[in-house]
This record gives C-alpha cells, structure tokens and sequence, in this order.
C-alpha cells in the first residue's frame, strides 16, 4: 500500500551558501537535494562545509515517520536555525552528516 509520500536525493549541481547576519555559516558544491512530497526542496549541506564552530546545540528534537529524529542548532539571535539527522532511516541514509539550513542562496 503506498503511502503518496515521496522523498528523493540527488546530488546537487549548485554552489550554495549559507549567510545570516553577514557572516557565512555554510557554502558547498556537494549539497544533496532533498524534494519531499509537500515541502520545499531543502539542500543537505556536508558537515565539512559548515561552521559547525559557529552553532550551539539546542534541546530541540522533532521526529518526522520518513527520515527520522532531527537534531537542531542556533545561534545566539537565530533559535533551531538548523537541523541534521544524526541517524536518517535507511531509505534517506545519504543525508547523515548533512546539515540543512531554512534559508540558502543558490547559484
């Protein structure tokens, strides 16, 4: 029985680039392209190319029945500004040690 629900992941072509309040928290050539049924495109972006150093953990958790449990950062004026699936579901495994922002420049 299907569900209707869709996720797929490509490997990305674009540059993407993360800056909130001037500064660059993220830019990568290797983002994955997640498009789920209902929700925008969202761009998985390595951890490598994230300034992890930047984030404080938060205590936020979600669970979502596809991908699995996110776990979420901040930064000082910006709460749960990001999220990753430290353990993704078999079926979205390529995003583990990926962490996607809400808002990204594309080019």
């Amino acid at each position: 029985m299907s569900t209707g629900h869709t996720i797929t992941i490509e490997q990305g072509d674009e540059h993407v680039r993360v800056v909130h309040g001037g500064q660059v928290l993220a830019e990568s050539d290797r983002a994955l392209v997640l498009r789920e049924t209902g929700s925008p495109a969202r761009y998985y972006i390595p951890a490598e190319d994230v300034r992890t150093d930047l984030l404080t953990p938060s205590e936020t958790h979600t669970e979502c029945p596809f991908k699995g449990t996110a776990s979420y950062w901040s930064l000082p004026d910006a709460e749960n500004l990001v999220w990753a699936y430290p353990d993704p579901k078999p079926e979205v495994a390529a995003i583990k040690d990926h962490l996607c922002f809400y808002e990204v420049e594309v080019s």
